[in-house]
């Protein structure tokens, strides 16, 4: 390990406080505290419109995927599945 890096080996951010966490990200990164504190505001601005446990998922299409995960061109809408429990499994295919 990189000796200026060896004060982290035990590092565990719980019970920081956010400008605890800010002062770190510096240490450790190479990002400016400007990019650090508008990628902060971005995040905070997507929290805050993102669905809440409990909210209403809103209505969608999707494609079904075959068992071998290939695309079969029949669609499905969320609302036909309302009372039925669904699973959705969010990943990249690239």
């Amino acid at each position: 390990m990189d000796p200026k890096y060896e004060h982290f080996r035990e590092f565990s951010s719980s019970g920081m406080s956010f400008l605890e966490k800010r002062k770190v990200w510096l240490d450790i990164s190479d990002i400016s505290a400007d990019a650090f504190d508008a990628m902060t505001a971005e995040h905070n601005e997507r929290q805050s419109a993102a669905l809440k446990i409990g909210d209403v998922a809103p209505d969608f299409k999707i494609e079904r995927l075959d068992r071998s995960k290939k695309r079969t061109g029949e669609f499905v809408k969320l609302s036909d599945l309302r009372g039925r429990p669904v699973a959705l499994a969010f990943g990249s295919y690239t």
